[in-house]
């Protein structure tokens, strides 16, 4: 049987955050092809973690800077070895690359954290978006990350061609693999509550994301007024675990404007809205809100940076526009009118099966595995500069660790 080793950022939390969601799905397609799975962190587990206690994935406990996972990763040998997010790759992925060079290197980016981090500095510098830095110090560690493993998993088609076209990445290295859907059935559809049965606006997502945050208060502070007064009896209702201080102060019975907290069943919350509005003005990957909404036959209101990657070639499950009067004129049509929301809501469950299929994505990464496995010595021999880059990484990265180590061991006499 193959092993699959998954060294993880944090311990997955499904029902919080899309990475949590994201995470799960990635076992699932390898619990498909029979892997034995092993997850390994050196994060805490929280109250939201997901356990794996009643699944067939395994927990082992790994520790940062310490030569005890040398021992550990070569007993158990593994097939394959999942980074999540270049950061664990960065710390584990030279002594992966040492002690099992056999294993096939994989790494999920999420999103393209230097992507976000840049955008977020334009927009704080009150930049134009296309003034933004991409060629950043982030950028080149998360580049070389990419460049030492076998094959990266790209959450969107934006940033696999940023990657191919700006940075010239080649494609052998990369695997376009977005979020995975079940295909939503026409008696599923129908089930949905309808037009009439809805009764407010919704915002969704993880508040410890700074982009998710920055929206709340956009919000707040510049579009939620101005549809008010359009719509006195409008409610927004904001959903999201972990919400700071200055969130939880935002929340306003007069104003409509409810903080609402989390929120343990995403489409329990969902399907009872009209309009999903989610202001973004900074952030990468595919925003996993708008897959729940359109999943819940929801509306969706956001910017050109928030519907970045979802809609491809297909019409966007309700509309955008970047600037606060277009937001606000956008969020009262689609709330008002019964035609216009229809035609979202269509939209929205056209793009889910034709985009996301679970099926179809299922195929591909196997295919795509396989291809690897059989051909692993020649596509290491084609990329070089992963080659040098891992060498790098082994006199730079390694020795770093091994002070750290060193260090600790001294400290604690």
């Amino acid at each position: 049987m193959k092993t699959l080793l998954i060294i993880g950022h944090t311990f997955p939390e499904p029902t919080t955050t899309a990475a949590g969601t994201r995470m799960m799905q990635l076992i699932y397609l390898f619990e498909k092809e029979n892997y034995k799975i092993i997850f390994s962190s050196t994060a805490s587990i929280s109250e939201n973690s997901e356990t794996f206690k009643s699944s067939s994935v395994e927990v082992k406990p790994i520790v940062l800077n310490n030569s005890s996972f040398d021992d550990f990763i070569k007993e158990l040998n593994p097939s394959v070895v999942l980074f999540d997010r270049f950061i664990t790759e960065e710390q584990f992925g030279w002594r992966v690359a040492e002690n099992c060079p056999d294993a096939i290197r994989i790494l999920d980016t999420e999103d393209l954290h230097f992507l976000r981090k840049a955008r977020q500095e334009v927009l704080k510098k009150k930049l134009a978006l296309s003034d933004v830095n991409l060629f950043s110090e982030t950028a080149k560690r998360e580049i070389a990350s990419i460049y030492r493993c076998d094959l990266s998993l790209i959450i969107s088609e934006f940033e696999m061609e940023l990657l191919q076209n700006t940075f010239h990445l080649n494609a052998s290295l990369l695997c376009y693999l977005p979020f995975l859907v079940n295909e939503i059935a026409e008696v599923e559809f129908q089930e949905l509550p309808s037009f009439e049965n809805r009764n407010h606006f919704i915002t969704i997502g993880n508040l410890l994301h700074a982009p998710n945050v920055d929206s709340i208060l956009f919000l707040k502070k510049e579009i939620w007024p101005e549809i008010k007064k359009q719509i006195p009896k409008a409610e927004l209702h904001i959903y999201g675990a972990y919400a700071p201080q200055q969130i939880l102060e935002l929340h306003s019975q007069k104003e409509g404007f409810l903080i609402k907290g989390w929120a343990k069943e995403v489409s329990e919350v969902m399907k009872n809205a009209k309009v999903c509005l989610a202001p973004l003005r900074f952030g990468a990957g595919l925003k996993g809100k708008f897959l729940d909404a359109m999943k819940n036959g929801t509306a969706i209101v956001t910017t050109n940076l928030g519907s970045e990657g979802i809609a491809g070639d297909y019409s966007f499950a309700g509309t955008i526009a970047d600037k606060v009067d277009g937001l606000v004129n956008a969020s009262v049509a689609l709330f008002t009118n019964k035609e216009n929301w229809l035609t979202a809501q269509q939209n929205g469950i056209s793009i889910l099966n034709n985009r996301y299929n679970k099926n179809v994505f299922l195929e591909k990464f196997t295919s795509q595995l396989i291809v690897l496995e059989k051909n692993i010595v020649q596509h290491r021999k084609q990329n070089f500069i992963g080659q040098i880059l891992q060498h790098q990484s082994i006199q730079a990265t390694k020795y770093m660790s091994k002070w750290i180590e060193e260090k600790s061991k001294s400290t604690n006499k």
